[in-house]
């Protein structure tokens, strides 16, 4: 009997290792945290870890910045010497969490910043003979946890792609932001007035800034970034340089970095680059047109059907139609300052209409043509560039896959000019508007469960907070308009 006992022992404990074993990928992923962990302790590096090291060494780097955002998308950074890399690899490197916005209560500030190796690169505007910076983009964790921070907004993202792939989906993405340059007074603040006075594809000489856009493009390329196009926007002083695709998580790295860049070399030549949204009135205002796509676990498109009238796939048409269904919380995040509701009003090219077309700009979001299966995609017109990328990304992410799960149908296309509707035709149409102020986004955020619960509780909650506030300071504040149009009037 106990020979038997044994073995029905040593049977079950072999058959749980088999199907710890036999568990899907999801559990390899936890294996691989736990590593991680044991890794930080150990002193053992990756191989990544390790070429960035030898790159390092072979650049001369002598100062590394540590990245990370706030939940606002402000970039923040923590300066250490270059010869701390391996340290910051295997320990991570502290900080006050409770001075970051959203962050941490002071009692329980201390977080860890762990750099991701493949998000290494040198900064081109800090190289001498001296010696070099550069950057990596780090996860937050937690100290007292050691888990992953949760009001980390890359680790949100991280979570929405997570969902992704458990649906058997890799997101890809690609953003189209837009910038102003200004001139700056001679205590080199910036001004209103503009580096030129071109419009949409101009060439010099109306283009002035072409020079400082070329350098632009050489400092993104020399940080990895592969460069479609470059050229000046419909508004005086207004530029646009598109990148190429990318999977999700890379994409919104680079959104983060791009901003940085751009203002840095705009500065070397004696000019503020803004992503303000709307920084001259009566004028276009800048957006981020946000591309994206499914591909599926055989590296196929997932959003393409050739048989479909606008090669679209039922799970693209799932994906757009939760896209519009969530697309008054979306927009609390994609378009997160007072300012940014200057832009979306209708007459200068902003989108404010609920709808999809295959051909009109003037709706929500669009299907572009696309010349190959491989580049079937939508394209979400909303957003501007001050919004964080990852948190808008995550949002656009499960908005979409909610609309998989659910099974939701797209309406019709609208193929004509939506401007030109009046109300009346509108609501024939069943054409929904966004929301036109920070404070009427922001109740949509939080009366839309799936969106709110997609920033998870803590960056919901303090991103919420941080809006209101903002809202409510912008609604007694009184404006120079008021002024000029009230003060000898009344």
């Amino acid at each position: 009997m106990s020979s038997y006992i044994l073995f029905y022992a040593t049977f079950v404990y072999f058959f749980s290792i088999l199907r710890i074993f036999a568990h899907n990928s999801r559990a390899l992923v936890v294996e691989s945290n736990v590593l991680l962990e044991q890794k930080m302790t150990s002193g053992n590096m990756t191989s990544a870890e390790k070429a960035v090291l030898d790159e390092i060494e072979e650049k001369d780097i002598d100062f590394l910045r540590l990245q990370f955002t706030d939940i606002l998308g402000t970039v923040k950074n923590v300066s250490v010497p270059a010869r701390q890399a391996e340290k910051a690899f295997t320990d991570g490197i502290y900080f006050d969490g409770s001075s970051i916005e959203g962050f941490v209560r002071i009692q329980e500030s201390d977080m860890r910043l762990v750099p991701d190796p493949e998000t290494f690169a040198v900064l081109p505007w800090r190289q001498s003979e001296e010696g070099a910076s550069a950057r990596m983009i780090c996860d937050v964790y937690n100290t007292s946890t050691g888990e992953p921070f949760e009001g980390d907004p890359r680790y949100v993202l991280k979570q929405a792609l997570e969902r992704a792939d458990e649906m058997g989906y890799d997101v890809n993405f690609a953003p189209e932001p837009e910038f102003f340059m200004f001139e700056e007074d001679e205590d080199g603040r910036a001004t209103t007035e503009t580096a030129d006075y071109g419009g949409y594809f101009d060439l010099a000489p109306k283009d002035l800034a072409s020079d400082v856009r070329r350098d632009i493009i050489y400092g993104l390329e020399d940080m990895g970034f592969e460069i479609e196009a470059s050229h000046h926007e419909v508004a005086r002083g207004q530029y646009e340089i598109n990148f190429e695709y990318d999977d999700a998580l890379a994409t919104a790295d680079n959104v983060g970095t791009f901003r940085t860049v751009v203002r840095a070399i705009a500065a070397q030549h004696g000019y503020h680059a803004t992503f303000m949204p709307k920084p001259i009135p009566k004028i276009n205002g800048s957006g981020m047109h946000t591309h994206m796509s499914l591909m599926d676990e055989s590296g196929e498109n997932a959003f393409h059907d050739e048989d479909d009238e606008f090669d679209l796939s039922d799970t693209a048409h799932s994906f757009l139609a939760g896209i519009l269904e969530h697309a008054p919380a979306i927009t609390a995040v994609a378009n997160p300052t007072v300012n940014s509701y200057k832009r979306l009003v209708p007459g200068y090219e902003a989108p404010v209409y609920v709808a999809w077309s295959d051909r009109n700009r003037s709706a929500l979001v669009r299907k572009p043509a696309a010349r190959v299966p491989a580049a079937s995609r939508i394209e979400l017109r909303s957003p501007d560039p001050s919004c964080n990328p990852y948190l808008a990304f995550a949002v656009m992410i499960h908005a979409g896959l909610d609309g998989i799960e659910q099974d939701l149908e797209a309406p019709d296309p609208v193929r004509e000019n939506i401007y030109d509707f009046d109300e009346a035709k509108r609501e024939d149409y069943g054409i929904e508007t966004l929301p036109s102020n920070l404070g009427a986004a922001v109740d949509a955020l939080e009366e839309d469960e799936a969106i709110y619960s997609a920033l998870g509780d803590h960056i919901a909650s303090k991103f919420v907070e941080a809006k209101r506030q903002e809202f409510e300071e912008y609604l007694i504040d009184v404006s120079e308009w008021e002024l000029d149009r009230y003060l000898e009037t009344f």
